[in-house]
């Protein structure tokens, strides 16, 4: 509509009038009241050309007379008027239609500006009167109600300057108290008063003395920010709550909490490096003796070489104070920052919800900052502690000094899993190094030690205390109140076990985990030695007493007869067999509790405490240590049998015994010892040992040796004892992957030592009784009689005394050293076996023999068991049945003796042989004599 307005205006007003106005109008008019069609109006609406509508300064006469040709021709320029005409003409008719619309617009407007028009009118009629009153006021008000209005204001103005310069003499003189609260150590109260002079000064900036003070105070703020500095590195060392809380209320004064958490790392890590500096240069400098300063200026790695090994624990021990109080410093931090987080958790308003949120994001940023610094700190512990470890050898250290140093270590690795639950890698990793030197060379000086200990050892009692335990031993006191086999447990004490504290909680109010090594060296103190194995000599006197009277037995225990018509021996009473087994259970009554050992027993448990020492503190190293204990045992029992039980095969009366731990000590000589070992291979072994020449062992009146015998084997019993009690220990240190050795070394070593007996007791049973003589005197005796006889032969008197005068010398060792039942019981086994055996070699030496003959040797067999029940307690009596099933087999058939002979290969070759020609030679042909010699034949080949 614009644009149609505007082409309308165009044309009626820019356009000069033509001389013919009138009449053209006239014709415009007419125009524009034809009826036209939209359509076709529309059409020449849209056909003028848009320049007409660019903008109210276009000049359409120029316009067209530009576009004129340079000939011009009547009829086009009145063909191109009429255009225009009608284009007016549709143009003119447009916006008179649309005039026409508008129309009730334009009135409502038009009466709103006559409106508009009357109330100006009215304002500017109130105007004028307002003016005219004011200008009444104005001069009716005095000058003198001014005039005081206005020294009322400078009355005021005067007051406010006095004030600030009142203030302004405070702030110079606030620089004295600012010094003496840093003096008290007040930077709370200092920094607060520093701050608000700051603020009164910002105040008073537009005067120009407060420039200089303003620039004073800064430079004070600064000083108080350093000496907070100075006062937070001192925590580091010495924790103090109340300094540190001065301390932090400082810092969050200031607004640099997260600044001062960071100072205070710095400083830590500066403490830890300061701390071990000066703990080794105070010792080198100790030990160089001069005031030479070269040390000072030395990396601490190369100041950790000059430590002397007299100085070395004493170093290492103050080293690990001085990094506990650091430690123990950080942990009260932690402590203290936890506490009082909880406290400002706990206040309910403590501030606004903006303030709330910025100290929630400082709380978290210290909490953060504190825990990342845990490991940090303890990673710079173990890293200064490495390398002073390893700034000295410490394989040749006394044993008692290097478990001194792998306690320091293991408490102080204690320390660092409390304290941030690290495992020490670094710590342990060092520490194993310097222990697998160290124990290699110990090991090997042990063995050589153990080695002579056995060679110089004469093995003679040493006397301990009935209820000798080896938790008795300071070398086993860390494993705490243990019991004992040799303890019963009526005799241990009872104790509850208090809670554990951590380290932290134990030395939170003083005191150092690391002052106790010395204390406990002091109170290793231990009583297990007796005067001479008695509780008193009265007691024993008494008890030997009491043992060698018989008065309080009864007299049918003492009968002494066989029935005749039986040729069993009485059946003994219930009473006879309790008193017996409770009088004679033992050869020293007085001593049944009282472990027999001897020095060098007593040496090697306490070597192998000291091994579970190193072990118990050292894991990582477990296994290469309980090997090595295994060798200790291993050797040591190599050498009570190769001292007292080696014959390699003992033959006695055409009888052979083998050691059922022949294996093992074969095993024991291949890998531990050296008889044919390579120069390179006997640098890992060790020399086999030889017996004391102070030992005799071929003395009869001291059945050879059998006090030292019994020592010998007793105490590697009792040692196997002493490893069964500590199993349950080496099981929880060794290593699942090496278990099976431990379970292997149990099995196949520790369990067989009781078995030592049989082997080194066979040697003292075989020599003890004469059963050569015996086999003479019963190949002397006639077999074949007509007549069955009512004495028993000569030869069975003679056994019984032998065995009479056995039992007495038996009784003579017994107050040298304690025999203990099983000693006995094998004693008395092998010699009887040896008896019967001799018995059954005898009777297969007979050449002719008729059954009167058969029950003379059932009369001697009963005879010598019937004396033989009342000189020893052991039941049943060992290889009865071998020779009253011999004796037996005098009376089977043909054929019950072939199958005799399968069932029985017990018997040797020669006495089944014996049964054959002997029994049944007469009474059978010589074809059924040698179907049984070749059956006899047959079972003794798989043997040869």
């Amino acid at each position: 509509m614009f644009l149609l307005c505007a082409y309308q205006w165009r044309m009626t007003h820019t356009t000069p009038p033509p001389a013919d106005a009138d009449a053209g109008a006239e014709e415009l008019r007419e125009l524009r009241e034809q009826p036209t069609d939209p359509q076709a109006e529309q059409e020449i609406i849209d056909s003028i050309e848009e320049v007409y509508f660019s903008s109210d300064s276009f000049d359409m006469v120029q316009y067209e007379l530009e576009k004129l040709p340079p000939d011009l021709n009547l009829l086009e320029l009145e063909e191109y008027r009429d255009k225009l005409k009608r284009q007016q003409a549709a143009v003119s008719k447009r916006v008179a239609d649309l005039i026409l619309e508008k129309q009730p617009s334009y009135v409502k407007e038009l009466e709103r500006v006559t409106s508009l028009q009357t109330n100006l009118q009215l304002a500017a009629v109130i105007c004028t009167n307002a003016r005219r009153q004011l200008r009444s006021a104005k001069e009716g008000f005095t000058e003198a109600s001014l005039g005081l209005l206005a020294n009322q204001r400078r009355r005021q103005l005067l007051t406010g300057l006095l004030k600030s310069l009142r203030t302004i003499k405070t702030l110079q003189r606030t620089d004295v108290r600012l010094s003496e609260m840093l003096e008290e150590e007040d930077y709370s109260g200092a920094i607060q008063l520093c701050l608000e002079c700051q603020k009164a000064a910002s105040t008073f900036k537009h005067y120009h003395c407060i420039s200089e003070l303003n620039s004073k105070l800064q430079d004070t703020l600064e000083q108080i920010e350093e000496q907070l500095d100075v006062a937070l590195s001192k925590t580091c060392k010495h924790f103090d709550v109340s300094h540190y809380t001065k301390v932090q209320l400082a810092y969050k004064l200031l607004g640099k909490t997260q600044t001062a958490m960071d100072q205070l790392h710095m400083h830590f890590t500066q403490a830890i490096h300061n701390t071990v500096f000066q703990v080794v240069l105070g010792y080198v400098e100790l030990c160089a003796g001069n005031a030479d300063t070269k040390f000072q200026k030395m990396q601490y790695k190369d100041l950790c070489t000059h430590i002397t090994t007299d100085s070395y624990i004493p170093c290492l021990t103050d080293l690990c104070k001085a990094l506990w109080e650091v430690m123990l410093s950080y942990h009260l931090t932690m402590q203290w920052h936890d506490e009082h987080y909880k406290e400002e958790e706990a206040t309910p308003g403590a501030g606004n919800a903006e303030g709330s949120d910025e100290s929630t994001v400082g709380r978290s940023y210290v909490k953060k900052k504190l825990e990342h610094g845990l490991t940090r700190i303890w990673q710079d512990v173990q890293l200064k502690v490495k390398v002073y470890l390893l700034g000295t050898d410490v394989s040749n250290f006394k044993y008692d000094d290097f478990i001194v140093v792998l306690d320091v270590i293991s408490r102080l690795m204690q320390v660092g899993e409390e304290f941030c639950g690290s495992k020490s890698e670094v710590l342990q990793e060092s520490i194993k190094r310097q222990s697998v030197n160290y124990f290699k060379n110990y090991h090997r000086t042990r063995l050589e030690e153990l080695r002579m200990f056995l060679e110089n050892e004469t093995w003679e009692l040493c006397p301990v205390k009935y209820n000798f335990s080896i938790a008795q031993l300071h070398e086993f006191k860390f494993m705490g109140q243990c019991r004992s086999p040799s303890v019963s447990p009526s005799r241990q004490p009872e104790s509850t076990e208090p809670v554990e504290l951590s380290l932290f909680e134990q030395y939170l109010q003083g005191g150092n985990p690391f002052e106790m090594q010395i204390d406990n060296k002091e109170e290793e103190t231990e009583d297990v030695l007796a005067s001479n194995g008695y509780e008193s000599d009265e007691l024993e006197k008494s008890v030997y007493q009491d043992y060698d009277s018989d008065s309080d037995v009864p007299e049918e225990l003492k009968q002494d007869y066989v029935d005749e018509q039986t040729g069993d021996a009485p059946v003994k009473s219930v009473s006879r067999e309790t008193l017996r087994s409770q009088k004679r259970s033992d050869y020293n009554l007085n001593r049944t509790n009282a472990p027999i050992l001897t020095n060098t027993t007593l040496n090697m448990i306490r070597l192998v405490g000291k091994y579970m020492q190193m072990m118990n503190i050292l894991k990582p190293i477990a296994f290469d240590v309980i090997h090595s204990v295994s060798q200790l045992f291993d050797y040591y029992l190599y050498a009570v049998y190769t001292f007292f039980g080696r014959n390699d095969m003992v033959c006695i009366s055409k009888h052979f015994y083998s050691p059922p731990c022949s294996v093992l000590i074969l095993n024991i000589m291949q890998y531990l010892l050296c008889p044919h070992a390579s120069p390179e291979e006997r640098k890992e072994k060790v020399p086999s040992p030889h017996l004391s020449q102070l030992v005799v062992l071929t003395a009869s009146d001291t059945l050879y040796g059998l006090a030292e015998r019994v020592v010998a084997t007793e105490s590697l019993v009792f040692l196997a004892e002493q490893f069964e009690f500590l199993q349950p220990h080496l099981d929880t240190i060794m290593p699942s992957a090496k278990k099976p050795f431990l379970q292997q070394f149990y099995s196949q070593t520790v369990s067989t030592a009781s078995e030592l007996r049989k082997p080194i007791y066979w040697i003292v049973a075989a020599k003890a009784i004469d059963y050569e003589q015996m086999l003479l005197l019963m190949a002397g005796v006639k077999w074949d009689i007509k007549e069955i006889m009512s004495q028993h032969n000569v030869y069975v008197d003679v056994l019984l005394k032998e065995f009479e005068k056995f039992n007495q010398r038996l009784g003579d060792v017994s107050k040298i050293v304690r025999i203990p039942l099983p000693v006995s019981n094998v004693l008395w086994e092998h010699c009887i076996r040896l008896a019967n055996r001799t018995l059954v070699e005898g009777y297969a030496n007979v050449k002719k023999c008729s059954n009167e003959g058969r029950a003379l040797m059932q009369l001697d067999f009963q005879q010598f068991l019937m004396k033989l029940e009342k000189l020893t307690d052991l039941r049943p009596i060992p290889d009865k049945e071998f020779v009253e099933t011999y004796i037996k087999a005098y009376y089977l058939t043909e054929n019950d003796m072939e199958q005799f002979i399968k069932n029985h290969r017990e018997y040797s070759m020669k006495q089944l042989t014996n049964l054959v020609n002997v029994c049944l030679g007469s009474h059978i042909n010589k074809k059924a004599r040698q179907k049984l010699l070749a059956a006899i034949d047959d079972i003794d080949r798989p043997k040869r």
